[in-house]
């Protein structure tokens, strides 16, 4: 395991700052090696994903657990194609809504986010994020924070975790947050 690795490793306590720790590590060794962003690259696709095990495994990630490998894959590949410089700010929810000119009025935006909620697996959470985080990634003025999405992942495959994080991800789509009281 390389010292870098075993730096950031040291730095994580719960499982956000191990994710952030996950997010900067990548962004850091992506602008550093060209070769390490095209292995990364590759975890989206599924016949090429074992060549970015190597990273994967030396930050401890459980290969054999898809629960655990598929999202840290999916935000490695998708932080190595958006070439960004550090994590972003805004959350899935938002970062959908922005694609469109419209905004969460818009039916494609809707259409996304309906999908990404029907979702009721990782690797179904995992495959649908893809693209979506290709064309975030595509309209370039705005950066996801892959952190919480990555720690979301990792929380998604329970089920008392999984209708709060789906409620999370709808609530800021529509850009509303709740203030506790109930309608009248």
């Amino acid at each position: 395991m390389s010292t870098d690795t075993q730096d950031a490793l040291q730095k994580t306590g719960s499982s956000r700052s191990r994710s952030l720790a996950f997010v900067d590590y990548i962004i850091n060794r992506c602008q550093a090696d060209n070769g390490i962003r095209a292995a990364l690259k590759r975890a989206d696709n599924p016949a090429t994903e074992y060549q970015s095990w190597e990273m994967l495994a030396g930050f401890r990630i459980n290969l054999e657990y898809e629960n655990q490998r598929l999202p840290h894959a999916t935000v490695a590949a998708a932080i190595a194609r958006a070439k960004i410089e550090k994590n972003g700010t805004a959350n899935i929810g938002q970062a959908i809504a922005h694609c469109y000119e419209d905004g969460n009025a818009s039916d494609q935006a809707k259409a996304k986010l309906r999908r990404l909620l029907a979702c009721d697996s990782v690797p179904e959470t995992c495959r649908i994020l893809r693209p979506l985080l290709g064309l975030i990634e595509s309209r370039g003025d705005i950066v996801p924070d892959y952190a919480t999405l990555l720690n979301d992942l990792l929380r998604f495959g329970y089920d008392d975790s999984r209708a709060h994080i789906k409620a999370r991800w709808a609530q800021n789509f529509y850009g509303k947050q709740g203030n506790g009281e109930k309608d009248e």
